[in-house]
């Protein structure tokens, strides 16, 4: 058994908008995310299969509201609330939002090395 500490976690992606933090536990990745209200994922999305996040995430959202944009329509999350997010995802930050996440390693190494062009 082990503890994971934030303050220990390697950032992963930051700019203005976003800080991810990820770091492997067993054969997921967790995420700890912080993302500004009003920024809006999508755009850095394009060019993955239908301009969305096709990983899959299990978490709890620590702080804020998000909503997420899917080919169905969306869905608002709030602090205080458990989530699965189904591939097929664009996230909306609507509040100043933190969550922590849970997420298989290789889908979610393939986003975010599109998120920072290392593709």
């Amino acid at each position: 058994m082990s503890v994971i500490e934030r303050s220990d976690v390697p950032i992963a992606v930051k700019n203005d908008n976003v800080e991810l933090r990820t770091a492997p536990v067993g054969e997921l990745t967790v995420g700890f995310v912080d993302i500004q209200k009003g920024t809006d994922l999508g755009p850095a999305l394009v060019g993955l299969p239908g301009d969305l996040c096709q990983c899959p995430h299990w978490g709890y959202m620590l702080k804020g509201r998000v909503m997420m944009r899917t080919d169905q329509g969306e869905e608002v999350y709030e602090s205080g609330q458990v989530f699965y997010w189904p591939p097929g995802h664009a996230p909306v930050a609507l509040e100043d939002s933190e969550y922590v996440d849970f997420s298989p390693t290789d889908e979610f190494t393939k986003v975010i090395r599109h998120l920072t062009g290392t593709a």
